[in-house]
């Protein structure tokens, strides 16, 4: 688990003053890219080696809304895991009040074909592995 930080700009807002929600799989994608460089395996190593991770699905529960200055505290943790799959869960809190909670679900690919993420990528395989034993 994880735990990432976005400040919501002005732009994130909405003519209400609130995040827009459409901004939050945005803070999801920066959250996780930063899981990925914390274990090793970022998205700029892995596509160097030809591999792509797309979104396969995406869901969000928005529970209070967030506004302009409000620091986001993203709490990243894979949820599950399958041969040519990773879901990883989202937890948002700002001064402790879970603001959303949401998922992502990605494959791997190289090529246009899907990839074995274990076989093809043992190093981070194992450091998601470790996070769900722990």
């Amino acid at each position: 688990m994880r735990h990432y930080q976005h400040e919501v700009k002005y732009y994130e807002c909405d003519r209400m003053g609130i995040t827009h929600h459409s901004n939050y799989v945005r803070f999801m994608e920066e959250a996780r890219v930063d899981w990925m460089d914390q274990v090793g395996y970022g998205f700029d190593r892995m596509e160097a080696e030809g591999v792509v991770s797309p979104v396969v699905s995406v869901e969000c529960v928005y529970k209070h809304p967030t506004t302009f200055k409000d620091m986001v505290e993203i709490e990243v943790k894979v949820a599950e895991t399958s041969a040519l799959k990773v879901s990883f869960g989202y937890t948002m809190r700002v001064q402790g009040r879970v603001v959303c909670t949401a998922r992502s679900t990605h494959c791997f690919m190289e090529n246009g074909r899907p990839v074995v993420w274990a076989e093809r990528f043992p190093q981070l395989y194992e450091a998601v592995s470790n996070t769900l034993k722990g």
